[in-house]
């Protein structure tokens, strides 16, 4: 965004369980994909919504703020990058993957540094 201030939540978290919640959602072509080839469902990711933890924060992201969330249903952990609407009041579900420990340490919640 040239010129345009970039709003961001106050309290990020919050904003995006409050999303979620409210049905406040939209879905992005490229989660869609990855829901599919990858067997993840849309209800693992709404129904986690309690268990959303923020691990990564990308402010100066290309159109909007975004936020990386670690959460687990059923069993299983993923990641989803959300990206915040704050003036529309919702927020975009870019990708969702379940996170591999060649790229996170063990806590599945903390990048490995590559070397």
């Amino acid at each position: 965004m040239t010129n345009i201030e970039r709003l961001l939540p106050s309290d990020p978290l919050a904003f995006i369980q409050h999303c979620v919640q409210n049905g406040r959602m939209v879905w992005t072509y490229h989660v869609n994909m990855r829901l599919r080839i990858k067997g993840i469902s849309r209800k693992s990711i709404v129904s986690s919504v309690h268990a959303y933890e923020l691990i990564e924060s990308y402010p100066d992201d290309k159109y909007l703020p975004s936020y990386l969330i670690y959460t687990e249903y059923a069993g299983e952990c993923y990641h989803i990058l959300f990206a915040t609407d704050v003036e529309d009041e919702n927020v975009r579900i870019v990708t969702t993957y379940r996170p591999s420990e060649l790229e996170w340490l063990s806590d599945l919640k903390t990048r490995r540094r590559s070397s």
